[in-house]
């Protein structure tokens, strides 16, 4: 059993539906699955700004967006100066086919890049139906990019999608291998974020009474595991909680012998509310 220690570490008001998280000299980026808006906490003066991630000619509403009209924003990632908010692709919707793009020195915002061929190259290549397609976390390591299949469909594929390439052209090799992961309370635990920490990805899953890719089910908890980057396999896995679903996480202090993360929860709720949590476990 990996030891741990989960406590609720901030209140954020104003911020609903939190999807994924990144921390960044003091700064903690926040996405909302039914939202446009890329949110920035500030941790030294606790204040929240936020910019659009919308093209420029969308006339919609930013937040509490409904479901059948979202991006679905769930993976967000870092390169250089540079932040990528994928959408998850997930529920047969064009629009969740997106990726932003963000500045965070210049604080310009790109316009979205369509995500659609690529997305449909990778359901091609890891041999996962439309219904089954879900990516809920993305890392980034120079020229590669790990995509996480989420494996709430009704297949229940979880795997690890490694992309080679520019992120800029769209142009990558694949490499795709399916991860078998654990249930919890009965329920199959489905990837929702990860980060790198050294030679492996962190991950967080959870659990839900549903087998859908676009409906919600009853949250049954969610665990914490690790994958060994060069062999691409499950080191451990942990519950970490019976009943909260959490969907982002970000490396918050690596303390030598222990390392410390934040994670965010998506109640699936229209509450402009997240509650950020720090989970501490050993190395």
């Amino acid at each position: 059993m990996q030891k741990f220690k989960l406590e609720l570490l901030l209140h954020i008001i104003g911020i609903g539906s939190a999807s994924g998280l990144l921390f960044n000299n003091n700064s903690l980026f926040l996405i909302s699955d039914n939202s446009n808006m890329l949110y920035e906490y500030n941790m030294t003066d606790e204040t929240t700004s936020k910019v659009s991630l919308a093209d420029s000619t969308y006339t919609g509403p930013l937040e509490n967006i409904p479901k059948k009209d979202k991006q679905d924003f769930e993976a967000i990632t870092k390169l250089d100066n540079d932040l990528y908010i994928f959408g998850s692709g997930s529920g047969l919707k064009e629009s969740r086919n997106s990726l932003a793009h963000y500045n965070f020195k210049t604080k310009i915002t790109q316009t979205p890049t369509d995500l659609t061929d690529l997305y449909l190259g990778m359901q091609s290549f890891g041999e996962i139906s439309p219904e089954d397609f879900n990516i809920e976390a993305a890392v980034n390591d120079g020229t590669l990019w790990y995509l996480f299949q989420r494996g709430n469909g009704p297949a229940q594929q979880n795997g690890l999608f490694t992309l080679d390439g520019d992120i800029n052209e769209i142009y990558f090799q694949i490499i795709y291998n399916p991860i078998t992961l654990p249930k919890i309370n009965g329920a199959q635990a489905s990837f929702t974020d990860a980060v790198k920490v050294g030679d492996k990805l962190y991950f967080i899953a959870a659990a839900e009474k549903s087998d859908s890719t676009y409906l919600d089910g009853e949250v049954a908890g969610s665990l914490i595991g690790c994958i060994d980057i060069e062999t691409v396999k499950v080191e451990f896995t942990q519950i970490i909680s019976n009943k909260n679903k959490f969907e982002g996480i970000t490396l918050y202090k690596d303390n030598g012998k222990s390392l410390e993360f934040l994670l965010c929860e998506d109640t699936d709720s229209d509450a402009t509310e997240s509650d950020i949590y720090k989970l501490t476990i050993d190395k």
